[in-house]
Parts: structure tokens; sequence; C-alpha cells
């Protein structure tokens, strides 16, 4: 039986996102199928899948559906790739790549965050996702290399570490900048040990915390 959730989800799909552009067919059937209003406090599942941001708790917001297609695009998703997530928030970038076949290891510095997506993962049934508390600065070193890494919230400049553990020719898409007022979305890729950065556009992010050696 088809819902409500149902019909705004595929509406959300024509409106918001194959209108602006996004064609990977893969990217789409993922948005069309990961239902976003389980992500979502439940007084704002009726604005799930609205074109707009949503506070998700502590300061956090879940992005627009559009950035994260147009991220997940970016990095040319597919089944078996590892991909590292810095900023698991709400869990619903994670669960698109996971829906896309991907092994996802994602970190969060918010603790609550991650146990409240683990439950929502075990509920979905995705079990290609591995998820922790933990400092993104300093990615998943045991893990590494990753094929791609999606960064969801904004440093004031590039991890080290994180490009460290990018594998050589693979891509990465992070929003960076020192404020909002100077936030870019951009474009890193990975090529015989050199990086080749590109701009993509102005966007507005949560800032990305560094988590102290005490915690």
């Amino acid at each position: 039986m088809i819902s409500d959730f149902d019909i705004k989800r595929s509406k959300m799909v024509k409106e918001q996102l194959e209108i602006r552009g996004i064609k990977s067919a893969s990217v789409l059937d993922a948005m069309r199928n990961v239902p976003r209003h389980l992500f979502v406090p439940k007084d704002m599942q009726s604005s799930a899948y609205d074109d707009a941001p949503l506070p998700i708790g502590f300061g956090q917001t879940i992005s627009q559906p559009f950035i994260v297609a147009f991220m997940t695009e970016q990095l040319s998703p597919s089944a078996g790739m590892k991909v590292l997530e810095i900023g698991t928030g709400s869990g619903y970038q994670t669960a698109i790549l996971a829906h896309l076949g991907c092994d996802v290891f994602s970190i969060e510095l918010l603790e609550a965050h991650v146990l409240q997506a683990k439950k929502i993962f075990s509920s979905l049934n995705l079990k290609n996702i591995n998820a922790k508390h933990g400092n993104g600065f300093s990615g998943w070193e045991e893990e590494a290399p990753f094929d791609a890494i999606m960064v969801t919230a904004a440093p004031p400049y590039i991890p080290e570490k994180l490009i460290e553990q990018l594998k050589d020719s693979g891509t990465m898409i992070v929003p960076v900048g020192k404020d909002a007022s100077s936030q870019y979305l951009k474009l890193i890729t990975k090529k015989e040990n050199k990086i080749i950065e590109r701009n993509l556009f102005a966007v507005r992010f949560v800032p990305m915390v560094e988590q102290s050696a005490s915690n």
C-alpha cells in the first residue's frame, strides 16, 4: 500500500532532484526508496520531504535532499565501494550510500546520534554499515584506504589524515570553510599521490569539530 510518505518521496525526487540535474539512476532510486522521514524527529516528519535542511538535535541538521543527492552523485558510488563518511548525523546520507551497495564506515562526534542512527539502520536491515563515535579529523585508519570519502560537516581546512586515507584514484567531497559565510563544497581527486581540488559551489554546513584528547 502506497503511503503519504511514499507519494511525498516520489514528488521530492521529481521536483527537487531530477529538475535540478541529478541524473544518476541509482542515486535517484536510492533517494526514492530510503525513508527520509525515519531520520528526523517525529514532530518534523511531516516536513521530511521539503526542500530544506531540518534540525535533528544538538545543533545539528539533516541536509536538504538535493545536497544529499548531489554529493552522492559526485562520488559515483557503486556496489562494493568502500566509503568513509565523516559525520553520521541522522544517518540518512549513510543509508543512501548503503542502499547503493557501498560498504560504509561512518564516524560521528556525538554519541547520541550514533546510537540513534544504528537503531534506524537495524530497523531497515542495512547490514553494510559500520558506525562509531569518534574524531572525524582522524578518519578510520585501521580500515583505510577508502575508495571515496564523504564529509558532511565543514572543517576549516581539509584534514591531512583524510587525504592519507583516500585511495589513489579515489574521490572525496567535502565542504570547507572557517565559517558559514565562506564555505565551498570541494571535490578532491587523488592521482599518483597528487591532489586535484575543484570548487563546486558555496554551501552552509554545520562546522566540523575536532574531538579533544581528553574525550
